[in-house]
């Protein structure tokens, strides 16, 4: 399997001038929140998701699938397909390589791979600060940063990523699509991904158990 990491999206985002401030809510912008799959969604690929959102303008928006694991495909393994390091360096990494996921980041160019991480690790004209201390980095000079240990403290490997025409996420909330909140590392970065569909939920101050298939349908 190989992965082209191209960062061209991300530049054209962080580019575009009518694009929010992190952190901000001109114009309901949720750059740096955690969208949440209602019950409701129809839409099968993106069932109990929980989204960290990249970018979001006028234009549309990107974000990354936080909690669907990729099955059968260890961090340290991809490093070795990628040819960052030969298969017999894999026993010589540093032992968190092993606990960073891989994660299905999205339908969307499934082929690309994407690095969410914390802000302590930066590549000038490479790295796109989104909120909060989390940056998201697309291009092959990250991995080979966490193959020697001198990557970010907390990372996840996207294959893939959510996105969006101009309009069509803001479409998608008043059909009650989606829900949102703000992110925390846990919900972005922690290895319990079965169980953030839940907290996000109760985060926004909903008890899962309380939804119902018809939620949003009065």
């Amino acid at each position: 399997m190989a992965i082209g990491i191209d960062p061209g999206y991300l530049c054209r985002m962080a580019a575009n001038p009518r694009r929010a401030k992190p952190g901000s809510n001109v114009r309901g912008y949720l750059d740096g929140q955690m969208l949440v799959a209602m019950p409701t969604m129809r839409d099968e690929r993106f069932s109990r998701t929980v989204i960290y959102m990249c970018a979001h303008s006028s234009d549309g928006a990107m974000g990354i699938v936080v909690n669907q694991t990729a099955t059968n495909l260890a961090f340290p393994d991809l490093l070795v397909q990628l040819d960052i390091i030969p298969e017999a360096q894999k026993i010589t990494l540093p032992s968190r390589i092993n606990t960073i996921r891989v994660l299905r980041g999205g339908p969307v160019e499934t082929g690309r791979g994407f690095v969410l991480h914390t802000s302590d690790f930066y590549i000038e004209n490479s790295t796109l600060p989104i909120d909060e201390g989390i940056c998201l980095t697309a291009t092959l000079d990250i991995l080979k940063a966490m193959a020697t240990g001198e990557g970010p403290t907390d990372a996840v490997l996207a294959l893939g990523y959510a996105g969006w025409g101009a309009g069509q996420l803001e479409n998608e909330i008043q059909s009650n699509g989606w829900l949102h909140c703000p992110a925390d590392m846990d919900l972005i970065f922690g290895p319990d991904t079965e169980t953030k569909y839940d907290r996000a939920m109760r985060k926004i101050g909903i008890d899962p158990g309380m939804l119902s298939s018809e939620s949003g349908h009065a």
